[in-house]
This record gives C-alpha cells, sequence and structure tokens, in this order.
C-alpha cells in the first residue's frame, strides 16, 4: 500500500514522515485510540472525487472519542473541511480510503483516560476492495467471540478494542477462509471481523440490532435505507442464530471498507444457491452508484472535494497552518 504524502498532524498539514509519536505514547502502549474510516470514491466522467455521508463518520468519531474521554473543538463539519482539503493536497484522482485518529498523546506510564492531552490526525491512502472475494465470499464462524459493551464499547472504533478483529480475521485467513462471522457471548451473530452482517430470509432483509455488540454502521444504516426505498423490502432487526445463516437465502457483509461483499458459503454450507444473490447483486449495484455521486436521489450523502458548483466546501474560517 502506498504511504500518504501529507497528515493533518497537530493541528496542521504536514509531510506525511514529519508526522510521528514516540514509542511511549500513550496510544501506542495502551490502545487508548479511537478512528474512524471513510471512503473517496473517484468518478471518472465528472472528474470528482466524493466523500461518502461525511458528516455522519465524523459524528460517530466523535461520539467514539467521548467515551473515551477526549475533547476536541472540531464539530463535524470543521473535520470534514479538514479532509476535503488533505485530499486536494494529495491531488487526490482514484478511490481513497481517509483514516482520522484521535489518541492520547502523553508519552507516560500509567492505565487511565483522565488528564492526558488528546490529539488527532488525519491521512488518506489509495485503496481498492478490502475483500479480494467480494461476490463469492467463504466465511467461517470464529471460535472467538465479540467483545461485550461491558468489556470494550463495539459501537466505538476503539483501537485497543481491534485486537479482537484482528485475532478473527488471522485465524480465519489461515484456515482458507476469505472471512469470519463472530458470535456474541449469547451465541447469536453480531458481525463479520470488521464489518455488519445481513441476511435475507424469505423475502426479507435482517441484520443484528446495535445491542448486540456491533459497530453503528454508517453503511450498514444507508443500506437499510436504500433496500428500503429502492427494492422495497421490509427490514428487521432482530437477532440472529448461528444455524439461521446456513438456511438463508442471501448473506453479505457490509462496511466503509468491506462495502457491500457477498457471502456464499459458510463453513462449507452453500447460502441459497451458492452465488451472488439477486437481492445482494441490486443493492451493490445500487451503493456503487450511490457512492460515486451517480443517483441524484442520494447526492446529498455525499461531499464533492474539488469545487465543482454544488460540491463546492469551503475550508474559510479554520486555522490551517500549511507547512511549507
Amino acid at each position: 500500500m502506498a504511504l500518504p504524502n501529507i497528515a493533518f498532524f497537530k493541528g496542521k498539514f504536514v509531510p506525511y514522515s514529519d508526522a510521528k509519536v514516540g514509542v511511549m505514547n500513550h496510544a501506542l502502549n495502551y490502545g487508548t485510540a479511537v478512528f474512524g474510516g471513510l471512503r473517496g470514491y473517484w468518478n471518472e466522467e465528472e472528474e470528482q472525487l466524493y466523500i461518502f455521508r461525511p458528516h455522519d463518520h465524523y459524528r460517530r468519531f466523535l461520539h467514539s472519542a467521548r467515551i473515551m474521554v477526549m475533547d476536541f473543538p472540531y464539530t463535524p463539519e470543521d473535520l470534514v473541511n479538514l479532509t476535503a482539503e488533505l485530499l486536494r493536497r494529495e491531488a487526490a484522482r482514484q478511490d481513497m480510503y481517509i483514516r482520522p485518529l484521535a489518541y492520547k498523546a502523553d508519552e507516560a506510564i500509567g492505565v487511565k483516560l483522565h488528564g492526558l492531552q488528546d490529539e488527532l490526525t488525519i491521512f488518506a491512502v489509495p485503496f481498492g476492495k478490502y475483500v479480494a472475494n467480494d461476490t463469492n465470499a467463504h466465511v467461517t464462524v470464529s471460535s472467538w467471540r465479540r467483545l461485550d459493551d461491558n468489556v470494550i464499547p463495539a459501537r466505538g472504533k476503539i483501537s485497543g478494542a481491534y485486537v479482537n478483529s484482528a485475532l478473527i480475521k488471522t485465524d480465519a485467513l489461515r484456515a482458507g477462509f476469505d472471512e469470519a462471522l463472530v458470535l456474541t457471548d449469547d451465541g447469536h451473530i453480531s458481525e463479520g471481523s470488521a464489518m455488519n452482517v445481513f441476511m435475507v430470509r424469505d423475502g426479507r432483509l435482517i441484520t443484528p440490532p446495535v445491542t448486540e455488540n456491533i459497530l453503528e454502521g454508517i453503511t450498514r444504516r444507508s443500506i437499510m435505507e436504500v433496500a428500503q426505498k429502492e427494492l422495497g423490502l421490509e427490514v428487521i432487526e432482530r437477532p440472529i442464530d448461528r444455524t439461521e445463516v446456513f438456511i438463508c437465502d442471501e448473506f453479505f457483509f457490509t462496511g466503509t471498507a468491506a462495502q457491500v461483499t457477498a457471502v456464499t458459503k459458510v463453513d462449507y454450507r452453500p447460502i441459497g444457491d451458492g452465488v451472488m444473490g439477486p437481492i445482494t447483486s441490486q443493492l451493490r449495484d445500487l451503493f456503487n452508484d450511490i457512492v460515486r455521486g451517480r443517483n441524484p436521489k442520494y447526492k446529498h450523502w455525499n461531499v464533492a472535494v474539488y469545487p465543482q458548483g454544488e460540491g463546492e466546501r469551503s475550508t474559510a474560517g479554520l486555522s490551517l497552518e500549511a507547512h511549507s
């Protein structure tokens, strides 16, 4: 993966090579950081880069920071503007993945959250598929369980919690699978290693509720709305038993990185006909058009990076010190 050229770091834009922390950094030692994941999609016809639902992402990012006793002067709009400026400085003209990171910056020994310095950085890199086999993924049910909200809250993207995801993903890949499903402590399907899940059963779209130790996904919420409005599907939020997955008609993951990833086999059992189903396929196509700004009904979900008419976003009023 290519490295960024520029990062927003400690209140200004700097060369990426200058965005450094020491090995005593509190977040590095204790996982006391939160992050976000946004995508920018290049529209070749319009020669425009669209950031998908950045205000929603940054609202969740600031909620994650609040859980970790962090306080920043930025609003979601400020962070959207900073991100657009970063992408312009990168001269990004391809699909991008954007990573905001808030972290405890002190170089100190001692486990706590309060009384520490909070810092923010944002960087972006070119990015394609997250799951290479995204139309025909074969997955397994992991032996690892999803963290409970009373252990480390899954609704916040807390850096230390992603050790759980890393254990899940590595075991699945080493066993020859593309991904994994993760159960809650009471045996219900929670998520993939780092993505939300949906199943189609008897013409209805079903997904675990936000109380099943899941990340409150932006893509998840988007797909629920699109499925209802565009396909007329009934969308139900309820717990999903492990064996329901074996007998459902279709199954797929959603996430900023995963986008809409079709699952066609779970623990060697085919889902439905063993190929990507028609509802998953339609949702993938709809989502792809929406994120690239090709569907006018959902244009309000996108922020254009390069000034062109209604896509223009100004950074006026922000204190952005450019690195010379």
